[in-house]
């Protein structure tokens, strides 16, 4: 069992990590008008594509190694630590990334996040709260720990999710009667 969680939880973190760091780099080294919104839809898609691994980890465990039966619980136990392997990957990538590559990211996305608003017509007084909080988040997220749990905010309930729903298509309390030729 242990064998097939790291198998899967490794391949799943490389497979988010990669697609983030090409996304993130991406659109960190462009210029002009980029398009945050867009990337985060590509994001999380990338995450829920990669954390697919999650099913294909989970029935190959009931299939090869529990006999084709397999509980909720354990389904769902096999699945969140195949999450926690892929989520780790993912942050320390993400760590690795913002601290050595990209540390003025959060600049600017911050202001794109001001632009956009002063453009949908906002209020300076709005604009001014906006600008405070990103500045505040921006000293927070200089520290590795907050940064880290940030990240693990970002993609842990994306596999969550992806695990309750696996867990629920593969449970199987008998197993499937084989056909064979007599």
């Amino acid at each position: 069992m242990k064998k097939n969680i790291i198998i899967y939880g490794l391949i799943s973190g490389i497979l988010v990590s990669v697609l983030m760091l090409c996304t993130v780099n991406y659109i960190s080294h462009c210029e002009g008008n980029i398009d945050y919104d867009s990337s985060m839809l590509i994001g999380y898609a990338s995450m829920l594509i990669a954390l697919s691994l999650v099913f294909v980890g989970i029935r190959n465990y009931r299939d090869k190694y529990n006999g084709g039966v397999i509980s909720f619980g354990k389904a769902f136990r096999i699945g969140m630590m195949m999450v926690l392997i892929a989520s780790t990957i993912y942050v320390i990538a993400w760590l690795i990334d913002y601290f050595f590559f990209i540390p003025d990211f959060l600049d600017k996305y911050s202001a794109h996040t001001l632009d956009k608003l002063k453009a949908s017509g906002a209020s300076q007084v709005e604009i001014d709260k906006q600008s405070q909080e990103m500045a505040s988040m921006g000293k927070m997220y200089k520290n590795p720990f907050f940064n880290a749990m940030m990240t693990y905010i970002e993609i842990l309930p994306v596999g969550l999710i992806v695990t309750l729903i696996c867990s629920l298509l593969l449970k199987r309390k008998t197993a499937k009667p084989s056909y064979a030729a007599a």
